[in-house]
């Protein structure tokens, strides 16, 4: 089903599409000409036994024939009808009508929804029992010999379904795995379905059932099924919105309401069953997985839960939708889909006898996995938590206690109260073939004869003088048949009015979140034709500005969530806005902002962390209880068609074979109330194509989806009705194709916004990323790795794919490491200094980086060694380089994917690699300032200016570095060695080095040029120029000296970014400028008055904004106070000004002598 638009059809009457309560009615299951096929895309094992095998369905029927505005697709519809293809039973096996859903996503986004009942149905073709008699025949003989061990796994399948008391039997076992022509009942399942537009699943399940009803019913139905289903397809129109409407199936109305278009969309899949079913806690968690646009992958026996909890979620992202590949029910021929790089929703049934050890899952880096019948989930790393996630759940808690719901879950009266819905007590009193009695007077004593317990009773009754008698039963049943039906209306009115509840304490947290969001909404083009077509150069939401505007527990969350598709396509909306009508929740959410913004008068910038609850529950309930108390609209009775004689007879337990002619097209005539809605409809249809006229042509709107959108917006759903190879060839190209672009665009966005701040830093422009935001970029880029690295994968060893790729090759380059030395690359050059002390070559390679992240027992698992390679690799800018030394092992990585693998798509792979290498033009820290807690070793070399020093000294030196997050502490330097290594945790950025010596021996005097520290893991060389003597009686005579450090660059990184790279933010002291020697003869130049005041102002007010900035982004106040343009340097300036000697009576004196008197003096 495809296309969209609203103009009538031929066969639909007069009414359009807007205005139809349901599209289609369809009935699936087995074609008897065409006999027992296979289904080999289902994927079933052929050494199960025949009847628990998977055969090919058919759709037998489908009115009307087709719908211009909706194209019946006549696969898709049969595999998601029947996903597991024709069932067989026999007369012992359970036979209970299973009901579920579907979703069909058409490619503008918009939805069909489809409602099935399965039933099963006795087979009358001896050609289809004999093909299956001859089927156990031929599996018997195969199996006969090895039946304990070939057959296990379906003995075992079979075994877990039978009751407790039989799973040891043996010959029942035989017997209920086997099929005698002569012996036992063929039975096979049949579908049939209802196809709407709008999500009325209460409604549809009640008409469905009601058919079934009316097919096994011993009385046939007051009229033929043709006029039941002629009336919901023709004359049944949709509710209104804000109104209700009722509408007849074949015993009892049927009751539906659409809310208002002020009020919350529609949706009528319980809440209730999806919290007990998960629980609130796990349900939270997976709500926020799919805001964080992860990849879902619901997990069920059954194919309604995975409906209800699919649709269940999606409704509570109001004001958002879910803007990826979404697949509630996945078939099981499409099960290669789950192989696809994207973020995806999607519902897999589980097999009997399956756990989630045996699930082989394609990738699982990004996969947040939720096992609905074990109440079970499985969380990807790196997860953050709901803003106010205690409080919320607690509000909601407090909602489903009032509905006696258990906030934990509880799985057995989600099962209880679904099988107590849908019993029909008339037909199982009356059904004595199971066992029931009838409603006539019956004697107690002979309903409770040969109990024991009773006959115990009734003895002792006789002794004391009590009669048993006879007594009136069927009034006791009447009452409570009567009280049942009243308690299912009220538990009916009690889901909506919970699912109400529920959504608007959903709603109500983004409100509050996002009630300030038009304020950061960029809007800079003047018309819509412009905007859309800059549309991928544009920033559309000032992210770094929103993010400044929130409560810090906000933060992690927040910062990823903008970074969505789902938030970007909703700012698009708003922005789209002003040209052309305003998306329907958009406009919904807009006036819920009005509105607090109305009664809370509150300042448009100021944000809390103070959770604010929902306020609105009690109006939204009565609005729902109001529209189903009092019907608006009653639909047209169904009545007798004009039909032929003679044809659907009336068959018990057989679905009737329908007359074509008179359900493939509509009434001549319409009521009033559809015929005004159709002239509604028609000139809301006029108004959009002049509204598409005037304003862009469909070419530029197709541009906008194809570039502008992400790739999943474009594939919400694999289609169905075309699993050739070159159909799926085509979908994969798609993914390499968007996985290149999004690549692109990432790492464009990483190397612009950083650039961006590094040029802030030097005072060129206003912040636009934080330290926070750069986190949550760089966390992206790795789970686009593991995408890429997941896309077409044929062996797959633990949940990271990226690192299984490099372990293997980790192996094979270790195994070939006693043949020949294998390649590395080298670190930073060789330093050298006057002194010719030099720190030595840094070796490093991919394989010594993967042993750094080995090392680390901080790390427990693959995907976190992965993302913890990643992030050295970008801090090192060895990324590009390592990936494509990864790739170069071309058996391997032939060996690992299939050929249509985006790895083995070799232009795209070098663009991918040439993306990557542009990031190595800035600075990232983003293993270093992650990773803080680990231990790591560096190597530090002091060097001296040995022209004017002495080459030895005698005093005992100590040497203390400090970084943004620690220092190591006074460390003693062994005598007369200046390189040492030592091992401590993370200092972050290193910042300072003090040096010292004890002034003790003959030679004690020490001149030092710098001091070089530099880690061993990133590699990361650090330069602190000294300059300075250290010793009594030379310089200004100090024993320490305080160093401030500077980050080297080498030569290849230098060569490479010649052209692109920012300066350095600040640089420290160099030696020329801190050397005293020349100072104290008076021959430097001696700034001037106006001068100093200057330095002394900038250095003052580069302090001030150092405060001002949040805690999180500002940086070494070190710096500030001691570098090249700090605090101290300028006041020293101020104190040298007019300076008259350095030296009084043959003694030096300095200023802070000087200044040290003054302050004694002042102490006096």
């Amino acid at each position: 089903m495809s296309g969209s638009g609203a103009a009538p059809g031929p066969g639909s009457g007069s009414s359009p599409a807007a205005c139809r309560f349901a599209h289609y009615f369809v009935l699936c299951g087995i074609d008897a000409d065409s006999g027992l096929e296979p289904d080999e895309l289902a994927g079933e094992n052929f050494d199960q036994s025949p009847l628990r095998r998977t055969f090919k369905s058919k759709v037998l029927a489908h009115y009307p024939q087709n719908i211009e505005w909706n194209p019946f697709d006549q696969d898709a519809v049969n595999m998601l009808c029947m996903p597991k293809g024709l069932s067989f039973r026999t007369q012992t096996d359970n036979k209970d009508p299973q009901f579920h859903s579907f979703i069909i996503t058409r490619e503008d986004g918009s939805r069909t929804y489809g409602f099935v009942l399965t039933f099963y149905e006795e087979v009358t073709s001896k050609q289809i029992c004999t093909a299956m008699q001859t089927l156990y025949q031929m599996h018997n003989a195969e199996h006969y010999s090895s039946v304990y061990a070939s057959s296990s796994c379906s003995m075992d399948s079979l075994a877990s379904s039978l009751d407790e008391g039989d799973t040891t039997s043996l010959l029942k076992l035989q017997r209920y795995n086997s099929y005698d022509i002569s012996r036992d009942t063929l039975y096979v399942s049949k579908s049939i379905c209802l196809i709407t537009p709008l999500p009325f699943m209460q409604a549809c399940k009640k008409f469905l059932i009601q058919l079934y009803k009316a097919v096994t019913s011993q009385q046939p139905p007051p009229l033929p099924l043709e006029s039941y289903i002629h009336n919901i397809l023709y004359e049944v129109p949709l509710p209104p919105p804000g109104r209700s409407l009722k509408f007849y199936g074949v015993y009892e109305p049927v009751i539906c309401q659409r809310p208002g278009p002020s009020e919350l969309p529609l949706s009528d899949y319980p809440l209730r069953e999806a919290f007990e079913l998960l629980g609130l806690e796990n349900l939270v968690q997976v709500f926020t997985c799919v805001l964080l646009e992860m990849q879902i992958l619901l997990y069920s026996q059954d194919y309604q839960r995975l409906m209800t909890v699919a649709e269940g979620i999606t409704t509570l992202l109001f004001p958002f939708q879910w803007q990826h590949v979404y697949v509630p029910i996945l078939p099981a021929s499409l099960l290669h889909f789950l192989d696809a790089p994207v973020p995806y929703l999607m519902g897999l049934q589980s097999k009997e006898g399956t756990d989630r050890s045996k699930l082989e899952l394609p990738q699982e880096a990004n996969l947040c996995f939720v096992d609905i019948d074990n109440h079970f989930i499985e969380l990807p790393e790196e997860f953050p938590q709901f803003p106010n996630k205690v409080d919320f759940i607690q509000e909601l808690s407090e909602v489903l206690v009032q509905f006696g719901i258990p906030p934990e879950g509880s799985l057995h009266c989600s099962e209880s109260t679904s099988k107590l819905k849908n019993m029909v007590l008339k037909d199982l009193v009356n059904d004595k073939k199971n066992g029931n009695v009838s409603t006539n007077n019956i004697s107690m004593y002979e309903l409770l004869k040969g109990n024991e317990t009773i006959a115990r009773l009734q003895a002792l009754a006789k002794r004391t003088g009590v009669a048993v008698e006879k007594m009136d039963l069927s009034a006791s049943l009447g009452e409570k048949d009567k009280d049942l039906k009243l308690q299912c209306e009220e538990a009916e009115l009690r889901d909506y009015q919970l699912n109400v509840q529920l959504r608007e304490v959903f709603a109500n947290r983004f409100t509050q979140m996002f009630a300030d969001y038009e304020a950061f909404v960029i809007q800079t083009a003047q018309d819509m034709e412009s905007w859309l077509t800059n549309r991928e150069q544009m920033q559309n939401f000032d992210k770094a500005s929103f993010l400044s505007d929130q409560p810090e527990p906000y933060l992690p969350f927040l910062s990823r969530f903008i970074e969505t598709q789902m938030f970007a396509t909703f700012i698009d909306n708003k922005i789209m806005s002003q040209w052309e009508e305003k998306d329907p929740l958009l406009r919904v959410f807009d006036s819920r902002i009005d509105k607090i913004r109305l009664y809370n008068v509150r300042a448009p910038t100021l944000r809390t962390s103070i959770y604010q609850k929902c306020s609105t529950l009690k109006e939204a309930a009565q609005s729902i209880e109001q529209r189903l108390m009092k019907m608006d609209h009653t639909a047209i009775h169904p009545h007798l068609l004009d039909m032929k004689i003679g044809q659907g007879k009336y068959e018990q337990g057989f679905f009737p074979k329908l007359q074509s002619d008179v359900l493939a097209t509509g009434p001549t005539n319409n009521n009033r109330w559809v015929s005004r809605s159709a002239t509604a409809q028609r000139r809301k249809e006029r108004l959009r194509q002049h509204s598409d006229h005037v304003g862009l042509d469909n070419d530029l709107r197709e541009k906008y989806m194809q570039e502008a959108r992400s790739l999943g917006k474009n594939l919400r759903q694999p289609k169905l009705s075309d699993l050739s190879p070159a159909v799926i060839a085509q979908t994969n190209c798609k993914f390499v194709e968007g996985l290149l672009k999004e690549c692109r665009m990432k790492t464009k966005r990483m190397l612009v916004e950083k650039m961006g701040h590094e040029a802030v830093e030097l005072g060129h422009g206003e912040a636009n990323i934080t330290g926070l935001e750069e986190n949550t970029l760089i966390a992206s880029l790795c789970d686009l790795l593991e995408r890429i690295w997941s896309h077409g994968l044929q062996v797959k060893q633990g949940k990271s794919a990226l690192w299984s790729h490099l372990i293997q090759f980790q192996d094979r380059e270790e195994k070939q490491e006693h043949l020949a030395e294998s390649p590395v690359a080298l670190g930073p050059e060789r330093r050298k200094s006057e002194s010719g002390v030099m720190l030595p070559t840094l070796r490093v390679s991919l394989i010594q980086d993967m042993r750094h992240i080995q090392n680390m027992s901080e790390i427990k698992t693959d995907v976190g060694r992965a993302r913890a390679w990643i992030r050295l690799s970008l801090e090192k800018k060895l990324l590009s380089q390592h990936l494509k030394q990864l790739l170069s092992n071309q058996p391997l990585t032939k060996k690992l994917y299939k050929r249509y693998a985006f790895l083995r798509c070799e232009e795209e792979r070098e663009q991918f690699l040439y993306h990557l290498l542009s990031l190595n033009a800035v600075d990232y820290f983003c293993f270093t300032s992650v990773f803080t807690t680990i231990m790591i070793p560096y190597r530090s070399v002091i060097i001296p200016i040995k022209k004017l020093s002495n080459a030895i000294i005698t005093s005992n030196p100590w040497i203390c570095v400090s970084g943004e997050l620690g220092d190591t502490g006074v460390m003693q330097i062994p005598k007369n060695l200046l390189e040492m290594t030592f091992e401590c945790q993370n200092l972050g950025k290193l910042t300072t080095v003090q040096i010292g010596h004890d002034n003790s021996g003959l030679l004690a005097k020490w001149l030092v040029d710098c001091v070089m520290v530099r880690n061993e893991i990133t590699g990361h060389t650090y330069r602190f120029p000294c300059g300075r003597w250290l010793g009594k009686g030379i310089d200004d005579g100090s024993l320490e000296r305080i160093l401030i450090g500077e980050l080297m660059t080498s030569a290849s990184d230098d060569d490479l970014v010649k052209q692109c790279r920012t300066p350095p933010q600040q640089k420290s002291p160099t030696t020329a400028r801190r050397l005293s020697i020349t100072s104290l003869t008076g021959k430097n130049n001696k700034p001037n008055a106006g001068q100093i005041q200057e330095g002394i102002g900038e250095a003052v007010n580069n302090i001030v904004k150092h405060f001002h900035k949040p805690e999180k982004e500002r940086g070494s106040l070190t710096v500030l106070l001691c570098g090249e343009n700090g605090l101290v340097a300028a006041l020293e300036q101020v104190f040298h000004h007019g300076f008259k000697s350095a030296r009084i009576f043959h003694k030096n004196v300095f200023i802070w002598d000087f200044i040290g008197a003054k302050d004694a003096s002042m102490r006096r």
